[in-house]
C-alpha cells in the first residue's frame, strides 16, 4: 500500500471518528435536553398542585367580617310533634327543644317545622331559610349551597329575606340592590358548620 492509499485510509477513519464523536455529543444533548424538560415539566406540576393547594387552603377561610349574633343555648331536650315547649329566644331559633329525627340535608322550596331544623342545627348543619316572596334567580342561587352540611328550607315567619341558623349562632338580612352576598353566606358556613353539639367530629371545647 502506498502513501496515498494510507493517507486516504487514515482520512476515512478520522472522519469516521468524527461522526462517531459527532453523534456521541448529539445523544448526550439530546438526552440532557430530555433531562432538562422532564425536570421542567414536574416543577411545572409540582406549581400547579402547589397553587391549587394553598387556592384550596385560603377558601377555606372567611373573607369578610362576621354579621352573626350569638344566642344563649337552650337545651337539647327531644319533644314529640304537636307538644308544647318554651319560647325560642331567636328568630329563627338556634337551639332549644325539638324533634326526635332531623330533616334530610336538602333544598325545601316549602316550610318544615322550626323543631325539626333546630335537630338539624344540633347535628353541626347550617339552616339557610328564605322569603316566600324572593325572586326565582335568588331562590335558585340559594339552592346551590344546599347540600353537605346546609340545608335550604322557605320560611314564612321568615322578618328577614334571609336568615343564616347555625347551633347558638344567626345572621339576619334584606337583600339590597346590588350582588347576590355570596360571600356573606359563604363566611357564615365556613365559620359555623359542624358545630352542633351532636356533631361527633366536633372539637370537645365547641360542645355545649
Amino acid at each position: 500500500m502506498d502513501n496515498t492509499q494510507i493517507k486516504g485510509t487514515n482520512l476515512k477513519q478520522e472522519a469516521s471518528r468524527e461522526i462517531k464523536q459527532s453523534a456521541r455529543e448529539l445523544a448526550e444533548k439530546r438526552e440532557k435536553l430530555k433531562k432538562i424538560t422532564k425536570r421542567a415539566l414536574w416543577l411545572f406540576v409540582a406549581a400547579g398542585i402547589a397553587y391549587l393547594l394553598v387556592t384550596w387552603i385560603v377558601g377555606q377561610f372567611p373573607k369578610g367580617p362576621d354579621y352573626s349574633r350569638s344566642f344563649h343555648i337552650l337545651g337539647r331536650e327531644h319533644i314529640s310533634p304537636g307538644s308544647p315547649r318554651p319560647e325560642y329566644n331567636s328568630d329563627p331559633p338556634t337551639s332549644g327543644p325539638h324533634h326526635p329525627n332531623p330533616a334530610d340535608v336538602s333544598f325545601y322550596s316549602k316550610e318544615l317545622p322550626d323543631e325539626q331544623l333546630v335537630h338539624n342545627l344540633e347535628h353541626g348543619h347550617v339552616w339557610i331559610s328564605y322569603r316566600s316572596d324572593l325572586s326565582q334567580e335568588v331562590v335558585d342561587k340559594l339552592k346551590g349551597f344546599a347540600g353537605g352540611s346546609v340545608i335550604v328550607t322557605m320560611r314564612l315567619r321568615n322578618d328577614s329575606d334571609i336568615a343564616l341558623a347555625a347551633w347558638g349562632r344567626l345572621d339576619k338580612f334584606n337583600l339590597e340592590s346590588g350582588p347576590f352576598p355570596a360571600q356573606r353566606i359563604k363566611d357564615f358556613i365556613l365559620r359555623y358548620q359542624n358545630r352542633g353539639p351532636e356533631n361527633p367530629n366536633l372539637p370537645s371545647h365547641f360542645r355545649q
